[in-house]
């Protein structure tokens, strides 16, 4: 690959890896309504932060390559089951290097990934839900010259004028079954 080439790759990272800056502010913030003090705050934020634009990004570069279908759940929620509860062991490890000088695992390793593996379900819908709709915007804005920008933006394209072909013909049904109806009354 050539360096322009890994350039425009690299870019289809930044919605995913977005994402995941957003979640390490968003921890940051309730670290400090709950009442945390700053330094903790910022560490939580910058140690599950981290984590999650490596992943996100990842996500992105994934789709790019064509390994994950882009607007498939299933993909992305076995991608964060086993991505979400590895952020959060990071997450765990990190506050104890930053805050104690020592990493510092959780007492019951196991139990706490399967506890985290259950909580990734609601961060892959989030995830999911916030990358489909920032991530069409962006392509659109880099399509021109990187082919992998432009074949993801098609397929977003193609399935909103499906999703907008659906509608119209629900909207034309209900229209013409209200027709029907009025004339018989």
């Amino acid at each position: 690959m050539t360096g322009r080439q890994l350039r425009q790759f690299g870019l289809l990272a930044l919605p995913g890896a977005g994402i995941g800056a957003v979640a390490g502010l968003a921890a940051l913030g309730l670290a400090l309504v709950a009442g945390q003090p700053v330094d903790w705050a910022l560490a939580t934020g910058v140690a599950l932060g981290l984590p999650l634009v490596l992943l996100g990004g990842g996500f992105g570069l994934l789709q790019a390559a064509g390994t994950l279908t882009p607007g498939v759940f299933a993909p992305t929620a076995l991608y964060w089951l086993a991505g979400f509860p590895l952020a959060r062991l990071a997450h765990e490890v990190l506050v104890g290097l930053l805050l104690a000088g020592r990493p510092a695992l959780p007492p019951d390793v196991l139990g706490f990934l399967a506890y985290q593996a259950i909580v990734s379900l609601g961060f892959a819908i989030g995830f999911s839900w916030l990358y489909e709709r920032v991530t069409p915007g962006w392509l659109r804005r880099i399509r021109h010259g990187n082919p992998r920008a432009e074949r993801l933006y098609q397929f977003y394209l193609r399935h909103a004028e499906a999703q907008w072909k659906a509608r119209e013909h629900r909207r034309q049904a209900r229209a013409a079954a209200r027709a029907v109806r009025s004339k018989g009354a």
